[in-house]
């Protein structure tokens, strides 16, 4: 009897730290951390390392969606942090309209080219999509479409690009050189 007392004891003490924090698993026993950022699976899920470190990281030539979307492979990756006008939104600079949302996947378009991209990976939105944080060598695509004026911090899901976007807002550059709806605002209205 002691002995199965102390069994149960040490697989409670083991056990503690794996449930020790909250939110879903997918299948395979792993989530995001949302404190740290970090992807990860518990000690007793089935997944080797080898296909933890694909779920993480995604390498590619990419197929550009829109300002903030990209695809590798069957992939769709929405580019963490940011959120750029789409693709038939327009704003307004010095009294005439442009298609903004166009510009902004040209933009992305043109900084990518037909560079390899590495995504890590730092969650799933509602769609299905992962969420990454994406760069061709040390170009983080984030930071230069906010910086460059084709996209915003998307401050209600991250920080990390406030400073770029007051930047690019100080020097007018991109969709900061007129007036534009942001584009969660515009997306409410119009689709």
């Amino acid at each position: 009897m002691m002995v199965r007392l102390v069994h149960i004891f040490v697989f409670l003490l083991l056990a503690g730290p794996v449930f020790a924090h909250g939110g879903g698993l997918n299948k395979e026993g792993c989530h995001n951390n949302r404190k740290t950022g970090d992807y990860h699976c518990h000690r007793w899920s089935k997944v080797s390392p080898k296909k933890q470190n694909k779920q993480q990281t995604l390498t590619g030539i990419p197929k550009i969606i829109d300002g903030d979307t990209i695809r590798i492979g069957n992939t769709r990756i929405r580019l963490h942090g940011i959120d750029a006008p789409e693709a038939k939104q327009t704003c307004n600079a010095s009294g005439k309209e442009w298609r903004c949302g166009w510009e902004a996947t040209n933009a992305l378009a043109n900084v990518v080219g037909e560079h390899w991209v590495t995504c890590s990976r730092r969650d799933t939105d509602r769609y299905g999509r992962v969420v990454a944080v994406c760069r061709a060598g040390p170009i983080d695509f984030g930071t230069w479409m906010v910086g460059n004026g084709w996209a915003v911090a998307y401050q209600r899901y991250s920080r990390d690009y406030v400073r770029d976007e007051d930047e690019a807002r100080k020097a007018g550059r991109g969709m900061w050189r007129g007036e534009f709806m942001m584009p969660w605002m515009w997306r409410r209205k119009n689709m």
